[in-house]
């Protein structure tokens, strides 16, 4: 039985029935019962009364305020003690001690609404309600709420203020706003008992609050009395209504605001929480409550006025509250409520029940087995990886998507677009711009005035707006500046750019917002706060890596009514989750980290880029070492690494694929169809099936540059000048360019090849024709076609050709100190000399790209031919090219491909299916993709640094060691 099911029980009458008499009574009831009476005869009634009493205290207070409290334990026999401010590990020793020096344990309360981080240093922060409130799912809420109890719980906490299941129906309320879960009463009551059963499942007391409802005043009851003036036919309908649902779902306790409600209590200015005709007639009565009831703190300014020394104490127990929280001086109210016991205003049956009722909750709570609270691994505890998996889900179910003209969001067509990104507001938006760089080139703007900041955004079809505010919270400020509101109207207006609005903040900021300028904003999304999660997933589903799934739970403009919600479809992107979320264990992929420092501390290369995804989501993208082995700089995720033979199947396999679908090229198509002069060659049958398998008898490589050295083995004045001239423009580095000539060199070199007498060997060679067919056949160079074609669609910006056409020097990861033919570090140009001498874009080598952008390419693969809203291959295409067809002559490889070994040792871990692909590189990248599994691998470093003759990486076996730790990690 999960423990929440136990509490529309736990207050039933006191009085003894016999199991065989009531199945409703079990032998768990008769022992709280005995426990209770048994605790109950043994009081005085000094100690009775003092049961009544929770006291605030905060860890971090002085020495003379934590002994005062311990004190009202030790002489007053307080009940209860409620927490304030301070942090966990101080907190459990005060908890410890307290206990301590009690007679009877005490119950412990926080008011911790979105997790223990509402008062506490060092401890989770849950998502606030009004964001609960934009989740259609309400059994993510439960999550949340189960993990919140399950903080409280660990942290020696029996009860927690909340859910506030106040319907804030007023959008200038100082105090409930993000407190609420909307204004939805339907909404606010659902969200309310998901988040009370998953606290109470994890054996803490829930409380509802603010009775009768809080959420229409504009007055903050901790400095005056509020007035919620509505009609009795209003209360009923609205602010009434989710206590009522949550009471018949079993709500342990209920708080009593401190609120003037005429049509509830006639006596003027008299607050609902010492009103006993709210308490006792309308909550216990007319609604049948029989859980506990709390007064809101006593020490607030709503109630202090009325009465003093004792005299508001005394008035809250006898309008029908069983517990007085947070009193002005425990003392005298006792010494009040002793003189109303002894005059008969208080009678032993009203005191008996309420101090029944608090002892019966402690049993509940366990206090009849109290233990003290456990030190060891608190903050850990507290900090947990479960946190992080259930505020990703609430983040990611909650952005709520409230305006999407012309389906801009999730944005396609990356190559129509050049995006900038405008901040507003003062709080971080790192998170969200590195997010938004992820799948497209988007650069910040900035000005100090409008009018630079609307030149600069003329060069731009796509604006993107993030507003940001603290994430600190619930009352933080959150609305636009005067400056800011009008920048938006400047920029909406300009209708050369389309634009998005990112709200980081409290939905309501949006009512500031002119309807004529949001008229023209093409989309805007919600995201309710500023935390990385909420600025990571925002930009996610602006790209449409992922659904908008949230509703909205408040108004917050006439054009953006309660409840309104777009859906939008993923458009299959990459995401970016937690490991658990896509079926890993993390502990077990941590392993991947340590294989890597191996492979750094063994020598085998300076550094590399490891990325893993699975699902659609990237689990795993890391970089480690350096550049260089003396290098200062450090590799990031966003260096760029020379790709040598992923070169084949990211850019030359994509075109011929294409050509296959349009009927340019087939794969039985030969080398003298493809280029005539070849028709006199061995080469003339070698079909482009067989070369692209490896099984057309072609030679490995051929070391063009060879020819092209003098006799001191340096480039030869006959082929290479040092700067560029007429008849010497192929660039192979900055200070050596090679006769133009040469090129026919190249492929009349090609021709003259004998075929070799094995069936099987891997050759560079087929790629050499294929960037000539492609080439003459497309009249364009490869570099722009796979540019075109997939790079830029792709969202693949990091990748190209030349990449120092491009990119700065210091993001290009270096490949060789070469001392055979350029005579330099190789940085910035390609690695393979071959491809060199083509100007660096060889159809089998000369790709440079980080690892995030060959996993979209990979991923698009393995969702046969779609990415990001685009269908760049048909499956049928994919699987064809897909497919050993010689495997029956141990030949494994697809037509590009490379695939599973047949059996032995071979290109991955052997833990893989049959149906997964890939490719290997020369200066030690690799790259596979699992469609059973659903598993993108990427592994880029430069283990050809400082030479190639260091195959200690290739020895070791590393890169397929680190793919069977990925599939290790599965779960089940």
């Amino acid at each position: 039985m999960r423990f929440y099911h136990l509490f529309p029980f736990l207050f039933l009458t006191f009085s003894f029935v016999h199991s065989q008499d009531n199945p409703l009574i079990t032998r768990d009831s008769i022992d709280q019962q005995k426990w209770v009476d048994a605790r109950y005869a043994a009081m005085s009634l000094d100690e009775k009364l003092g049961q009544l009493f929770m006291v605030m205290v905060g860890s971090d207070q002085n020495k003379a305020a934590i002994d005062g409290v311990e004190a009202l334990i030790e002489q007053e026999h307080i009940g209860g003690v409620i927490f304030s401010t301070g942090g966990p590990v101080r907190q459990a020793k005060l908890t410890n001690r307290f206990q301590a020096a009690s007679k009877l344990p005490l119950m412990i309360g926080m008011d911790a609404e979105w997790g223990l981080s509402m008062r506490l240093d060092s401890t989770y922060a849950f998502p606030w309600n009004m964001t609960l409130g934009a989740i259609t799912d309400n059994t993510i809420v439960q999550d949340v709420g189960r993990r919140v109890g399950e903080h409280a719980k660990r942290l020696g906490v029996h009860i927690n203020f909340a859910p506030d299941i106040d319907i804030n129906v007023n959008p200038k309320n100082p105090i409930i706003g993000n407190r609420s879960f909307g204004e939805d009463r339907e909404n606010v009551s659902n969200k309310g008992i998901a988040f009370m059963k998953g606290m109470e499942s994890a054996g803490v007391l829930s409380s509802g609050k603010h009775f009768p409802g809080h959420g229409d005043t504009e007055t903050d009851s901790h400095h005056a009395l509020p007035m919620i003036n509505s009609s009795r036919a209003r209360l009923d309908s609205i602010e009434l209504y989710p206590f009522r649902k949550l009471i018949q779902e079993g709500l342990s306790s209920v708080m009593v605001g401190h609120l003037e409600v005429p049509a509830l209590e006639l006596k003027e200015e008299l607050p609902s929480s010492l009103s006993e005709q709210i308490i006792s007639g309308v909550l216990k009565e007319e609604m049948g409550f029989k859980g506990l009831v709390f007064t809101d703190a006593l020490n607030m300014k709503g109630v202090t006025d009325h009465g003093k020394n004792g005299d508001a104490e005394l008035a809250a127990f006898i309008a029908g509250n069983d517990i007085l929280l947070m009193p002005m001086d425990v003392k005298k109210a006792k010494q009040k409520l002793a003189q109303a016991y002894d005059k008969g205003r208080i009678t032993e049956e009203r005191l008996s029940t309420s101090v029944k009722k608090i002892l019966l909750a402690k049993y509940k709570v366990g206090l009849h087995r109290y233990s003290p609270v456990v030190l060891e691994n608190l903050y850990e505890d507290l900090n947990s990886r479960t946190d992080d998996l259930v505020y990703e889900e609430a983040i990611e179910n909650a952005i709520t998507v409230v305006k999407n003209d012309y389906y801009l969001m999730g944005i396609k067509n990356l190559e129509n677009k050049k995006i900038a990104y405008v901040k507003f507001g003062d709080a971080n938006s790192e998170p969200f711009i590195e997010s938004l760089n992820k799948y497209a080139k988007v650069t910040q703007v900035n000005a100090k005035d409008i009018a630079t900041l609307k030149d600069k955004l003329k060069a731009y079809n796509l604006v993107i707006i993030g507003f940001h505010k603290s994430n600190e919270s619930p009352w933080k400020a959150y609305k636009f500046s005067q400056r800011e509101l009008e920048w938006l109207n400047e920029i909406a207006a300009m209708r050369s750019s389309n634009l998005i609005l990112s709200v980081f903040a409290k939905p309501y900021a949006l009512m500031d917002v002119e309807a004529h300028t949001l008229s023209r904003v093409d989309a805007v999304a919600v995201g309710y706060q500023n935390s990385r999660m909420a600025q990571e997933k925002m930009a996610q589903i602006i790209f449409g890596a992922l659904p908008a799934k949230g509703r909205l739970p408040v108004t917050v403009h006439p054009q953006f009514p309660v409840n309104r919600q777009l859906k939008l479809k993923s458009l299959l992107r990459l995401g970016y989750s937690l490991p658990e979320r896509a079926g890993f264990d993390a502990q077990k992929l941590s392993q991947v980290d340590t294989l890597v420092q191996q492979g750094l501390d063994s020598l085998m290369f300076p550094g590399a880029q490891v990325l893993i995804a699975r699902k659609g989501k990237v689990v795993y993208d890391k970089a480690f070492g350096r550049p260089t082995f003396d290098s200062e700089d450090s590799i990031t995720t966003e260096s760029i690494y020379d790709l040598a033979s992923l070169t084949k199947i990211l850019a030359t396999l994509p075109l011929v694929m294409k050509m296959d679908e349009e009927g340019d090229i087939a794969l039985n198509d030969t080398f003298q169809d493809l280029l005539p002069e070849y028709a006199d060659t061995e080469l003339k049958n070698v079909t482009v099936l067989k070369a692209l398998s490896h099984y057309g008898r072609l030679p490995a490589w051929i070391a063009f540059y060879v020819d092209t050295l003098d006799e001191d083995r340096k480039p030869s004045e006959e082929f290479y000048r040092d700067a560029p001239m007429d008849g010497f423009h192929t660039k192979v580095t900055d200070k050596l360019y090679l006769t133009d000539a040469y090129r026919d060199s190249i492929y009349d070199r090609i021709g003259r090849q004998d075929l070799k007498s094995n069936r099987y060997r891997y050759s560079d060679v087929a790629y050499y024709v294929m960037k000539e067919y492609i080439e003459a056949t497309k009249k364009r160079p490869l570099d722009r076609l796979s540019q075109d074609f997939l790079y830029e669609r792709i969202g693949a910006y990091n990748t190209s050709y030349n990449p120092l056409e491009k990119f700065p020097l210091n993001r290009i990861v270096p490949s060789e100190e070469d001392n055979y033919y350029r005579y330099q570090r190789v940085q910035g140009y390609v690695h393979d000399m071959g491809a060199a001498m083509q100007g660096g874009v060889g159809g089998h080598a000369g790709l440079f790209s980080n690892a995030g952008d060959v996993a979209k390419i990979m991923q698009m693969y393995l969702q046969e031919g779609f990415y990001g809203g685009t269908r760049f291959l048909e499956s049928r295409t994919v699987k064809k090219f897909n497919t050993c067809y010689f495997c029956k002559n141990d030949v494994r490889r697809g037509v590009g491909f490379d695939k599973p070994q047949l059996e032995g040792s071979g290109p991955t871990c052997g833990c893989v299916s049959r149906k997964s692909f890939g490719h290997s590189g020369f200066t030690g990248t690799y790259t596979w993709a699992d469609p059973e599994e659903e598993i993108v691998y990427v592994f880029l470093s430069n283990r050809t640094y400082p030479t190639a003759s260091n195959t200690l990486l290739i020895k070791s076996g590393l890169r397929t060691r680190i793919q069977e730790k990925i599939y290790e990690a599965l779960v089940n």
